[in-house]
């Protein structure tokens, strides 16, 4: 796509690019959510707070671990069970209650232990990092698919990829502000209180922009609205709502549901099975968002600044800037291959593409640290290792980062649409779950095993 027909095209879908944008904004803080608990983790005022300076190494991990996962248990839930709430009342209304359950998940996690509560802060720390996963797997269920249904198909692919551009907007933040917490703020609860705090700030924003925004126009024919889905696709493709494209996608939805309207959760379930085609089609968007989490991403997203001291970047402040680094080039890699490689290249060649590389940067990280495992000082071979950190997160955003969101929107059946996201997110949340468990206790029992399980697995998805 040329400079002048990429402009063209933002100008005449500027009503879509925007309604993708502004829902995104639940995208963000799920990305700041999932990219500040490493960081935090790693602050001594942190550790002493909890007493996490207390125990030996092997607990520590535990410790950790669970601190990182009972985020992804909330998400677990929040992804399952909105699926049925969004069939009966609506995707805006879920996606605004997503965004309330999330700040108060934010407030609970910001304001731990103060009060009479000091006895109690890490049993409220898991609380309110369970409440906030419950609103962010709710908003990562439900934003791929408002985006698929309410964007024109020219630049659907492109609309529901900036999801996976505003995570890696909000992991970096994340990790800035963790970078800047630890530089500028003494070591105190402040130095940890302040990062919690400014995540409510994208969730004020979303819930903010959210009642201006429309319902999702398939909901709309399901309940017979069809006057109010044309005008709310005429909006988005700025054309009348007698203009030709407008009535005949009104006519595909209405055919889409043409004796199939008004499924519950397990009708939907039940009916994943009634053809080969279909059971396929409900299928695969589980299989991609199972295959990226087993490239590993969310090991580097939360466990960074441990992955880079291995590496040989020594002290906090170093190694949350060598993480802020990391964040910013997933940025800028996710932004140039929607912009250039989701219409263009394909999907499925993305994601070759994509794990191949993500499996070369991992087996060299892997090979590095066997040989090196526990180095005192960077050499210039642990900044070579360093930059294929930064090579992994390029490949990741070229295929398995915004893709299997992609793939998953447009490859689930219409009228299963809520129960088949919801699976898929649900899949996704729940190994997600399974790698920010056991990541810890990998890296200090495997070392360079850990590297090597996820560059072989990504190895693995290319051959299938």
């Amino acid at each position: 796509m040329s400079l002048k027909s990429g402009l063209d095209d933002f100008s005449r879908y500027r009503n879509a690019y925007s309604l993708a944008l502004c829902v995104a904004l639940g995208s963000l803080f799920y990305g700041y959510d999932v990219g500040l608990i490493g960081g935090i983790l790693s602050l001594e005022s942190f550790q002493t707070y909890f007493g996490l300076d207390q125990v030996n190494p092997s607990q520590k991990a535990w410790l950790n671990g669970n601190i990182v996962a009972v985020l992804q248990v909330g998400c677990l839930f929040g992804a399952l069970g909105v699926g049925s709430l969004s069939s009966r009342f609506g995707r805006k209304p879920c996606l605004l209650a997503s965004g309330i359950v999330f700040i108060l998940g934010s407030v609970l996690q910001a304001v731990v232990g103060l009060g009479g509560t000091r006895g109690h802060a890490l049993g409220l720390l898991y609380l309110g990092r369970f409440v906030g996963g419950v609103g962010v797997g709710m908003v990562t269920a439900l934003v791929p698919s408002y985006v698929s249904e309410c964007t024109p198909q020219t630049i659907r692919g492109r609309c529901t990829g900036l999801t996976q551009l505003a995570i890696n907007i909000g992991i970096m933040l994340s990790f800035w502000v963790n970078y800047f917490a630890s530089k500028y703020i003494p070591p105190s609860e402040s130095q940890w209180r302040i990062p919690f705090a400014l995540q409510i700030v994208p969730g004020v924003l979303f819930v903010v922009v959210m009642p201006f925004l429309p319902e999702s126009p398939r909901y709309l024919v399901e309940r017979e609205r069809y006057d109010a889905a044309a005008r709310m696709l005429a909006s988005v493709t700025r054309t009348s709502v007698d203009d030709r494209i407008v009535l005949e996608t009104i006519e595909e939805i209405k055919a889409d549901f043409a004796g199939k309207r008004q499924f519950s959760t397990m009708q939907q379930i039940r009916r994943m099975g009634e053809s080969q085609g279909i059971a396929l089609r409900c299928f695969i968007p589980s299989l991609v968002m199972f295959f990226q989490q087993w490239t590993g991403t969310n090991a580097i997203n939360y466990f960074s600044p441990q992955i880079f001291a291995s590496l040989g970047i020594d002290g906090t402040t170093a190694e949350l800037f060598a993480t802020g680094v990391y964040g910013g080039v997933k940025v800028v890699s996710v932004a140039c291959a929607l912009a250039i490689a989701v219409e263009s290249f394909g999907r499925k060649r993305s994601l070759i593409l994509g794990g191949l590389g993500q499996s070369a940067m991992m087996l060299w990280i892997a090979f590095y640290s066997a040989l090196h495992p526990t180095p005192t000082v960077a050499t210039a071979a642990s900044y070579l290792s360093i930059v294929a950190v930064y090579l992994y997160g390029v490949f990741f955003s070229v295929g398995w980062g915004p893709i299997p969101w992609v793939v998953a929107a447009e490859v689930a059946p219409n009228h299963l649409r809520t129960a088949v996201i919801s699976a898929a997110t649900g899949v996704n949340w729940l190994f997600s779950l399974t790698i920010s468990k056991i990541t810890p206790i990998m890296l200090h029992d495997l070392g360079y095993g850990t590297f090597l399980v996820f560059g072989f697995s990504c190895l693995s998805m290319c051959s299938n």
